[in-house]
């Protein structure tokens, strides 16, 4: 008797292997299947077996967290291997407002703003409204009439007060918060009449104190469960202290709405302040002044992905809470340090130009804004003493942009167009989609260039062809009126398009001793590997005619993609969001361009020229007076 093929999960090969089956049976033999009451019972058995099938391979799926699809599953798997997902973040600022007390009579010593909603951000998103709360009152004391609130920082979001009792049935020390969205930064957690706070524990292993927990400690654990809400756990007596019956527990959160209130920067007081006189307990309904930010609302996130889960709970398991490789410091640094990173580069200090052994350095791109403070800089150096290796320096470095600039010329066939200037519009929405995909604005990116050329060919049927050119460009940052030197990497190599020089471009800028603006520009050495950099100045504003200032300024390596500027007094640049910049822009060696080391790449600037192809419009058939787009120097000298 023959026996099924049990790889066979389709239904319809499913009902060939039970009629295979039926037919190797003597009692079957020459029976037609099809033309008889029994195809019904086949297709019945075909059908139950395609469905015990499925649900067979999805429980597998289900089963590892590189296959599994719902978030129960994946975050289950993930707490096997110690990985907490991130939690929502609220959007944050800080507020600034004062009371005026003149008119209160006995004027109080001190005002109290209550914990819960302090603002709101008014209609600035249509006609959806956000509060701004703070979850533990703030008092402050009464100087010359005034109280003055300044730097309250504030989340978006309503506080949640949630208590508990301890009773006998309680089953394993386990709590659980019942709202979805809440943000576990928020997160404060009281035991007792005498209000003992409790701190949220991730490890056995307190890195605050750098003692193990015990059975006195008074730390709680936090884990997700369905539907993203959270459970609380205590301790056992021995990892953690061990609840009484009776005990209460206070725990107070905030439920956010993520990162839908992030850049809210009007606000409307509509907190609660209180005093006290003569012990009874007062509002203040009167006296407030404007409330003004310090910045606008953010840093709000949503939950951690599933993707993101599956992706980083198993590298964070193999860095085994140690920073030992640069893989290390990249994942502990945006899952347990610094959770607002978007995106992160750490390389050792023998890949420094000079080498510098013993460091490693780390460049941040935060999620919001370009640079991380000078203060969260010191925060992450002091939490990652936890997991670095004693002898290693870490040392964080600020954002650097490696900027890409593209100029493409378009052809087009003018009898499959409506107009130019359509056709136009079309390219340059394909080509701003692709600046702000994920392959570019991170570090390691890679820009492709035919990936470019095939945005720019497929955006409307008219276009025939393209000549797009590729710029690098990095704004060096320069210190003004004292000498200083530069060293500025593009990390990928120059082409040198003529030996005469003039392959780089430089925004103008001012030193001292020469009163009018300058410029930069290179002289190749024979080798094509290194060469000199010269400074001169325009004869007229038409950049054709450059006039020496100084030789030997400084010196570039073609190969490495690196300028190093000599002692200079920069006194003046170009003015950029506040800053004083030199521009400076070179053709890459190559037109696929990575974002090596500490280099954020980013598509900042394109221009689309749209030219007529005169042979596919039937303009010139044979081609005689077709123009020919130069892939490389335009012959201009300068940035404007």
């Amino acid at each position: 008797m023959a026996l099924l093929n049990f790889t066979n999960l389709d239904f319809d090969q499913i009902k060939v292997s039970i009629i295979d089956y039926l037919k190797s049976n003597s009692d079957f033999t020459d029976y037609d299947f099809e033309g008889s009451n029994l195809s019904t019972i086949v297709d019945v058995l075909a059908y139950n077996t395609y469905i015990s099938s499925y649900n067979a391979n999805m429980v597998s799926n289900e089963c590892f967290i590189d296959s599994a699809t719902l978030r129960e599953n994946v975050v289950a798997l993930a707490r096997n291997i110690g990985y907490t997902p991130r939690s929502r973040k609220s959007s944050r600022t800080k507020i600034n407002f004062y009371l005026d007390c003149r008119n209160i009579g006995n004027t109080p010593s001190s005002i109290t703003l209550k914990k819960g909603p302090v603002a709101s951000s008014g209609n600035q998103f249509g006609n959806q409204s956000y509060v701004f709360s703070i979850t533990e009152d703030i008092t402050v004391a009464i100087k010359d009439g005034f109280a003055e609130f300044f730097g309250v920082e504030v989340y978006e979001g309503t506080v949640v007060e949630q208590n508990y009792r301890v009773t006998p049935t309680t089953i394993g020390q386990r709590f659980i918060l019942e709202n979805p969205g809440i943000d576990l930064d928020t997160l404060k957690v009281t035991v007792g009449s005498q209000g003992i706070k409790y701190s949220k524990q991730d490890d056995l292993f307190n890195p605050v104190t750098g003692k193990t927990i015990d059975g006195d400690s008074k730390i709680y654990f936090v884990q997700e469960i369905a539907d993203e809400r959270y459970e609380m756990i205590f301790g056992d007596g021995i990892f953690g202290r061990n609840l009484q019956n009776g005990e209460v527990i206070t725990a107070t959160y905030i439920t956010t709405n993520a990162d839908a209130a992030n850049g809210v920067k009007d606000f409307a007081f509509s907190g609660r302040l209180t005093y006290i006189q003569n012990g009874v307990v007062n509002n203040v309904t009167s006296g407030f002044s404007l409330v003004t930010a310090d910045t606008p609302s953010s840093g709000g996130e949503p939950i951690e992905s599933v993707d993101s889960v599956r992706k980083f709970a198993p590298q964070m398991y193999a860095t085994q809470n140690r920073a030992l490789t640069a893989n290390d410091y990249e994942i502990l640094i945006p899952n347990k340090i610094y959770p607002e990173t978007e995106s992160i580069s750490v390389f050792g200090g023998e890949e420094m130009i000079p080498p510098q052994f013993g460091k490693v350095f780390i460049s941040i791109k935060p999620r919001t804004g370009d640079y991380v403070s000078n203060a969260v800089k010191q925060n992450i150096k002091r939490d990652l003493k936890r997991y670095a290796v004693a002898g290693i320096v870490p040392e964080i470095l600020d954002l650097k942009y490696l900027f890409l600039e593209t100029d493409s010329k378009v052809y087009y066939n003018t009898g499959a167009a409506p107009n130019a200037a359509a056709v136009s519009t079309i390219v340059q929405n394909n080509i701003n989609k692709y600046a702000e995909s994920s392959e570019l604005n991170r570090y390691g990116a890679r820009f492709k260039y035919s990936k470019l050329l095939k945005v720019i060919d497929q955006g409307h049927q008219s276009i025939t062809s393209n000549i797009t050119t590729i710029q690098m460009r990095r704004d060096l940052r320069v210190a003004l009126n004292q000498f200083a030197e530069y060293a500025i990497d593009f990390g990928n190599s120059f082409h040198i398009s003529s030996m005469k020089g003039y392959n780089i471009r430089t925004s103008p800028f001012k030193v001292a001793d020469i009163n009018e603006k300058v410029y930069l520009y290179d002289l190749p050495y024979s080798d094509k590997k290194t060469g000199t950099i010269n400074m001169f100045s325009l004869s007229s504003e038409d950049g054709t005619t450059p006039i020496l200032r100084r030789r030997n300024v400084g010196i570039i390596n073609y190969q490495k993609g690196r300028i190093t500027l000599n002692p200079i007094n920069i006194v003046s640049g170009k003015e950029k969001a506040g800053q004083q910049v030199l521009e400076i822009s070179v053709y890459p060696e190559s037109n696929d361009v990575i974002g090596l080391q500490d280099l954020y790449l980013q598509l900042d600037s394109s221009t689309v020229e749209m030219v007529v192809d005169e042979i596919s419009s039937g303009l010139d058939p044979s081609g005689s007076n077709y123009v020919v787009t130069p892939s490389y120097s335009t012959g201009v000298l300068v940035r404007s």
